[in-house]
């Protein structure tokens, strides 16, 4: 019995009709399925956020996500260049050294995308000293914020950094 099913995915403005097996995860549909193959697959369960791409704005783990749950999402990855806020971050790592051996970039460059849409909403953190009023990103924010997607490169000053200029 065929178990493909058929779908389609809007990736950074664009849409793609896919046929799939219903198992198949975001981050393999975007890799294998589409060759964007700039969110990577770190740990493969959660834990390193290598693979975070942004769902209607949220930040999400792609590994962990079925692709056939995303179909009239509007699903953001590092390759949107049209989008001016993943720009930004993209300069400021480089300009900040905010990257090594740029494994974790991507995932990192999305999640702080995310935390900026996250700011703009006045969704506190567990950093956020006072929840009756909108989170400040401070450095304690930011690396709260943050605090999902490892760098095994220990960039972690310079990543601040950028965010940091680009939230400027």
């Amino acid at each position: 019995m065929d178990q493909t099913l058929h779908i389609a995915l809007s990736v950074n403005g664009q849409d793609y009709k896919l046929s799939l097996d219903p198992r198949t995860t975001l981050l393999d549909a975007l890799r294998e399925h589409l060759g964007l193959t700039g969110s990577k697959k770190g740990c493969d369960h959660g834990q390193c956020g290598a693979c975070t791409v942004l769902i209607n704005g949220r930040r999400i783990n792609a590994c962990l996500s079925l692709a056939v749950m995303h179909e009239g999402d509007a699903i953001t990855t590092i390759e949107a260049i049209d989008n001016p806020t993943i720009s930004a971050l993209q300069a400021a790592f480089v300009e900040h050294d905010g990257f090594q051996c740029g494994y974790c970039t991507p995932g990192q460059i999305c999640a702080a995308a995310g935390m900026f849409l996250e700011i703009a909403a006045g969704m506190p953190s567990h950093a956020t000293p006072d929840l009756s009023e909108n989170p400040v990103l401070t450095r304690d924010e930011i690396r709260e914020r943050m605090s999902g997607n490892i760098c095994r490169c220990a960039a972690y000053p310079n990543i601040v950094r950028a965010i940091e200029a680009v939230a400027r």
